[in-house]
């Protein structure tokens, strides 16, 4: 279900359930998680096999749950999504086709989405009685404010790439996403995980400036010869 390999300094993983728009039960997301965690690669690259990124949850296994299963199922998918946002890794999403519930919660974890001009997004679970909680509710008020978020979501509308970038849901259209992941593996593997650290850090104002600067002195330690030859 998860196909794993490496390429250059780059690890793909690729969702590969193309039938079901990869769409991921409870094994899958246990074989994601695992990946992600193994992953010694400086930067991973996320995709989906076929015409899709994710459908989310195989809804056929998730309507033969229970309330207590049903939980826990969420909780796999929540888990999945922090290890990918808390991977020392570099985690870049190419979205081609479908983003749909826990599938866009993937993506929203993951630190950049960049989507083919045939990508759709969306929360549609709230039109048949549900939806996708693994992590949605925390990332998306925080990725595109409040009142987007709630209208986005409590309107179960889908989106195009195009609306996708203007809402801030992505950061990019290009036809071949992966060609980011490469861009971005090309930089220093320890800076590229400081950055995200600093980046990603919730601490408050005073304690993440405390340590971006020392994060800043740690670098120019490690890259000295670099930054003087950057300079001729």
């Amino acid at each position: 279900m998860i196909r794993s390999y490496r390429d250059g300094r780059v690890r793909v993983l690729e969702l590969d359930r193309p039938a079901t728009r990869n769409a991921l039960t409870g094994a899958g997301l246990d074989e994601l998680e695992v990946a992600v965690r193994d992953v010694e690669e400086p930067v991973v690259y996320l995709h989906g096999a076929g015409a899709a990124f994710c459908a989310g949850a195989d809804l056929d296994e998730v309507a033969a749950l229970d309330r207590k299963g049903a939980e826990a199922f969420a909780r796999r998918g929540q888990r999945v999504a922090r290890t990918l946002e808390d991977s020392n890794a570099v985690v870049v999403a190419g979205i081609d086709g479908a983003a749909r519930g826990g599938g866009l919660e993937l993506a929203l974890a993951c630190d950049v989405r960049v989507a083919t001009p045939d990508a759709t997004l969306g929360e549609p679970g709230v039109t048949f009685g549900l939806f996708g909680a693994w992590g949605g509710t925390v990332r998306l008020p925080r990725i595109l404010g409040e009142g987007d978020a709630l209208e986005f979501a409590l309107s179960g509308r889908v989106v195009d790439a195009e609306t996708a970038l203007r809402m801030g849901l992505i950061s990019r259209i290009e036809a071949g996403p992966r060609a980011v992941a490469e861009e971005i593996a090309a930089n220093p593997a320890d800076t590229l995980a400081v950055l995200k650290r600093r980046l990603r850090d919730g601490s408050d104002r005073e304690t993440k400036e405390r340590l971006e600067a020392e994060a800043f002195a740690e670098l120019v330690d490690a890259h000295g010869d670099e930054i003087a030859a950057s300079r001729e």
